[in-house]
Order: structure tokens, then sequence, then C-alpha cells
């Protein structure tokens, strides 16, 4: 997986690594060819004390030192530029493809495995391929050339290379297989402290209105804790790569330099070709040091790109279909058939064959027991979901055969919690409708009663708003939504009790504007309120996931027991 993921994303930057192979390559070999000048100057200059010859290898030495630098320097700056630019593109490209995923592909991850999956697993791939750029390809190019510069000064050492360099190289392969399972374990420990520390964000308030901050504190110490025992078992293992490395490169020195003193004892080798044997055979191991490294890094980086390739892997159960229904407008006419609809994993439906119908320019109500399946309801109509058995049919079309984007921008929906994003006001509203003008948003604050605490502030429309709009009150962000979904003035309204946090003026006061507003549109409201559904051309009472009564205020009062003690329960007469 890894690989695949390195091949289809680094692909754009084929030329830039190119660059970098071949800048890698000159500095490589210029740095292989240093320890032959060093081992000239010593042989030919200093033993015979030739100043001429030590002054013109040691300017050769100086210029091709120059020329390691400058080619080392470009490696890492154009490495870097194709590392970054491959971060970049892999993040983009898991943004785009998780926010085209239905709710039920978002629960399968959760949030915050999917927060982990696009930085920290990205940031691991990309510190591979940055570190590949400088390090890996390196490392095969002075161990071959370090081997061939080696046994041309003295092949009578070469041995000690089949020695060394695959002891190394097993020591170092034992110690990274121990660290893939425990890689994996951390990634699945990341995303649970993400959870934890989420959790607590955005419950802050709970936390404190219920004393329980010792018990979170706790419960993150766990997590932090866990993953810190974690971390610090991959550490003592990493650990041994030093010293391992170290040993083994100390212990071949000095059996370089004795064999080699040997050597020159008996006149079969010059002092500077034991020096330059030396430099090649540190740069050898060296070579296996940085290869080892690189695949320190690896096993962390393929899972990662098993998480990552999971999400990438993952189609939206939510889509357009090949040959979808693109009508010139939409009307807003609704009709259920026996909707039927199962959470995954569920024993039971949350719905059950419900049918019913809903006409523009009439409201109808859904009321019911809290549980009993009305925002599940919605949410098949704005297609969130798909619906089990039957379907849900907007203007005789199946919402599964129209174009998702043609069928979600006909659609006003206001959730039960108004979400607000950060920014201001006027950015909010753009959401609704992204050329809206400042008119446009002062009419739809108008219609959601939102007008006079937006311009009480001094920025008006430039007012700010916190993320999730933290800084407004309950119901101050339902009226920013409901304008939000009135300023795009949609064929089809979908009020999610969406309008629970207002009070009951406020709550007049909003219906009477949307009444005219959505005179020719679809209204779909759900509330627990019985003075918002009251007047409502059609109210659908729901329980236990089953209709159990369809019709008006009065007719349901005297028809619909479930209705009667509902309206009962708020102090409505029945048969009034």
């Amino acid at each position: 997986m890894l690989w695949a993921l390195l091949r289809r994303y680094a692909q754009p930057y084929r030329w830039l690594l190119a660059i970098v192979a071949l800048l890698q390559l000159i500095s490589t070999l210029a740095s292989l060819y240093l320890p032959t000048v060093n081992a000239a100057i010593i042989d030919e200059g200093v033993a015979k004390g030739d100043l001429r010859t030590i002054v013109e290898l040691g300017g050769v030495m100086l210029g091709v030192t120059g020329l390691q630098v400058v080619c080392a320097v470009g490696a890492v700056f154009f490495g870097s530029r194709a590392g970054m630019g491959f971060g970049r593109d892999l993040r983009s490209a898991i943004f785009h493809h998780v926010t085209g995923f239905s709710a039920e592909e978002t629960a399968r991850f959760g949030a915050p495995s999917l927060l982990t999956r696009t930085t920290n697993d990205v940031q691991q791939i990309q510190l591979l391929v940055q570190l590949t750029c400088t390090m890996m390809i390196t490392a095969p190019i002075m161990s071959v050339g370090g081997i061939f510069m080696a046994i041309h000064q003295d092949a009578g050492l070469s041995w000690l290379l089949l020695v060394s360099v695959p002891i190394l190289a097993a020591a170092n392969w034992w110690i990274m297989s121990h660290l893939l399972p425990i890689f994996r374990k951390v990634q699945r420990l990341i995303d649970g402290i993400n959870r934890v520390m989420r959790e607590q964000l955005s419950g802050i308030r709970v936390i404190r209105a219920f004393a329980r901050e010792p018990f979170e504190r706790n419960r993150f110490a766990e997590a932090n804790q866990s993953i810190s025992d974690v971390v610090l078992d991959a550490g003592r293992w990493q650990a041994l790569m030093l010293p391992v490395t170290t040993l083994v490169i100390n212990i071949s020195s000095v059996a370089l330099i004795w064999f080699g003193g040997q050597r020159i004892d008996a006149g079969q080798m010059q002092v500077g070709s034991l020096i330059a044997f030396l430099s090649y055979f540190m740069q050898i191991l060296m070579a296996v040091l940085m290869a080892t490294f690189i695949l320190v890094l690896i096993p962390r980086a393929s899972v990662c790109a098993e998480r990552i390739t999971d999400v990438l892997s993952t189609s939206a159960q939510i889509g357009s279909p090949s040959n979808p229904v693109r009508p010139p407008a939409v009307e807003g006419s609704i009709r259920l058939h026996g909707a039927t609809f199962s959470y995954p994993g569920a024993e039971q439906p949350v719905l059950h064959d419900v049918s019913f119908a809903a006409e523009p320019g009439t409201t109808t109500a859904i009321v019911g027991s809290t549980g009993s399946g009305k925002s599940t309801l919605v949410a098949l109509i704005a297609r969130l979901y798909d619906v089990t058995d039957g379907s849900v049919h907007i203007d005789g079309v199946d919402v599964r055969d129209y174009d998702t984007e043609q069928l979600w921008s006909a659609l006003g929906l206001v959730p039960q919690r108004g979400y607000l994003f950060s920014g201001t006001v006027a950015d909010n509203l753009r959401y609704g409708k992204a050329d809206a003008t400042p008119d446009e948003m002062w009419d739809a604050l108008r219609v959601a009663a939102a007008d006079d605490f937006v311009r009480a502030h001094p920025n008006g429309l430039d007012m700010r708003v916190a993320q999730g709009g933290n800084n407004f009150s309950g119901g101050q962000r339902q009226r920013l939504a409901i304008a939000r979904a009135v300023i795009r003035k949609p064929a089809v309204y979908l009020f999610d009790d969406a309008f629970s946090a207002l009070d009951v003026h406020t709550d007049a006061r909003v219906r009477s504007a949307l009444r005219e507003t959505s005179a020719d549109a679809t209204v779909v409201i759900v509330s627990q309120r019985i003075s918002t559904v009251a007047q409502a051309g059609q109210i659908v009472v729901i329980d236990d996931g089953r209709v159990v009564g369809v019709g008006t205020h009065e007719a349901l009062l005297a028809s619909c027991p479930t209705y009667a003690e509902f309206a009962d329960s708020q102090s409505i007469t029945v048969g009034r």
C-alpha cells in the first residue's frame, strides 16, 4: 500500500526527484573521490615532502568539496519541495474524499481518526519521502561506490566488508521487525487521545457544570500514559540501533587498523591507502546506517499508508448515479412510499413503512415522542441517508436518481443544532448563497428575526462568529441558521426542531415571516411545541417509527390518541 500511494502521489514530482537523484549522485561521487585524493596527498606529498603536490591536490580537494556542498544543498532544496508537495497533495486528496462521505462513512471512521489520518499519518509518509530524497538515494550509491573504491585501494582487506556490513544490516533489521506492530498501535492510540481531547473541548460546559474536571483529567491522563508507554517501548527498540551500530563500526575499525597495520609492516600497503580504506569503510557503514534509519521510518509509514488507503478506498454510499436526473427546476413535491430505514448494525429499523405526501405551498409538521424517528425522516428527505426499503420521491423522481448537488441545492435544511462556522455573519450566510448581496442578507436576517442583534453590533454583517457559533446564545445560533437556509430561497424547507431554542414570541414572529417567504415552497417542520405545529396544513404523527396519524390539528385531536395526548401534555384542551 505504501508503494502504491507513493507511486500515485509522487508522480507529479518525478522531474524534481530526478534532479535530486542527479545532484545526490554527483555529491556522493565527490565524497567518494575525497579519500583517494587524501591518500595521494599523504603518499605522494607528505611522505616525499613534495609541497607542490600537497598544494595542488589540496586545491583539488577543496574544489571537490565545494561541488559536493553545492550539490548537497541543491538536493535538500529540491527534495524538500518534492516532499512538501507530496504531503500537500495527499492531504488535499483525503480532505476532498472525506467531504464526500455520508454520515455512515463518517461514523465508521470517527472524526478523531479522520483528523489523525489527514494530519499525523500524512506527515509520517511525507517525512519518509523527504528523507528518502536526501538519504535513501545516497545510501546505495555510497555503499556500492565505497565498496568499489575500497577494493581499488586494497583488495586484501575487503573480507572485512563481507563480515561487518551483513552483521550491521541483520542487527538493525531485527530491531526494525519489532517496531512495525508497535507503530501500528501508536497510530490507534493517537486516534484515542484525539477523541478524548475533542470530547473534552466540546463538552467543557457540561464537565464544569457537573464538576467532573478530576474525572476528565484522569481520563486524559490514562490515554496520555498509554501512548507514552507505547512510544517509550518503540524508543527503547530504536535506542538499540545507535549502540549496536557504534559497536559494529568501532570493532570493525579496530580490526581494519590491526590487519591494515600488519599489511603496512609487510610492505603490502601504504599508510595513505590504509587511511583511504578506513574512510571508505566508514562511508559504507554510514550508508548502511542511513538506510537503516530510513527503514525505521518505513514500518510507521506503512501503517499510516494502510490507514490512509482505507479512507481513500472507501466509497461514499450517498452520491450521484452514473446517469443522474437533472430536471430544469425542482418544484418541491415530496412523497414517501413505504420508507423504512435501519442504521448499520441496528437490530431493528428506526422507521417502518412511512408514507405521506407534502405539496408545494403547504406546511407539513412532524411530531412524535423523543426517539420516534422524526430527525431520521428529515435526513431521508434530504438524502443524508438512503432508505433501507421503500422510496422517497421529490417531484416524482426518486432522490437516489437525482444529481446530489442539484438535489441539495433545492433544499434549505436547518438541523437541530444550528452549527455556525468561524468567520463573520456574512460568511455564514454565504454558505446558503455564495453571491448573496447585503440587501438579501438583511432580508434573510429579518425573516429569521436575527436582524435586531446583528444591527446592534458595530460591525453589522461583519460581526465575528467564533467556531461553532459559541459567542452566540442558542436562540441566536438557531436564528442565524434559519437565515442561512432562507437566503437561498429553496424549493423545500426542512426545519428539524429548529425553533426549540426560540421563545414563543420570537417563534411566532419567525413563522409569520416564513409564511410570506415560503408561500410557494414545501415546508416540513419537526417540532415538539404544539403552538408551532397547530397551524400547519398537515400534521404527521410518528410513534415508534410508524405513522399513526395524518391530518389537521383539529382532526387529529379527535381521531389520534397519540396526538391528543401530545397536545394535552402542553395544556391544550382536547377537542378545542
